[in-house]
């Protein structure tokens, strides 16, 4: 492993180790799921249509699908937000990004007034992060309604 990737997850375990131990123990939870290492995190393949990123750790959809690759692009990110914000990640991005994904008030906005869920700042920015720091374009553009629970 480059040293690069040494520091990255150095950096999740110690900066980022609150979100970092949630996403271990939810990997324990899914640990007969498929596991890859995915540009120094550890991502799942679970049967859940949403993903999240708790630290090291992306959880998103086992599927071969456009939107899956995407999906991971863009939990990816959101380990970057980890990355940069430390024990303030689960305040900053994760809290708003679990009411933006699951609040009905703002499921029923994002479908009536067809606002696109990376609209959100945490979703915005982390699709931004996915896509710079994976070389992988256009994530956000891409969405569905369908696959529109993701964190």
């Amino acid at each position: 492993m480059k040293w690069a990737g040494i520091l990255y997850m150095a950096v999740q375990c110690t900066w980022g180790g609150i979100q970092t131990l949630l996403g271990f123990f939810l990997f324990l939870r899914y640990i007969r799921a498929p596991h890859r290492f995915y540009h120094g995190s550890i991502s799942t393949g679970w049967s859940l249509d949403g993903g999240i990123s708790l630290g090291l750790f992306i959880f998103s959809p086992d599927r071969k699908e456009d939107w899956c690759r995407q999906m991971e692009v863009h939990e990816y990110g959101h380990t970057w937000q980890s990355l940069m914000l430390g024990p303030f990640y689960l305040l900053i991005i994760g809290l708003p990004s679990i009411l933006w994904a699951k609040l009905p008030v703002c499921i029923r906005m994002r479908r009536e007034k067809q606002v696109p869920y990376s609209a959100f700042y945490t979703e915005k920015w982390a699709d931004r992060m996915g896509e710079i720091m994976t070389a992988l374009p256009d994530t956000a553009g891409r969405r569905t309604q369908e696959n529109d629970g993701y964190l």
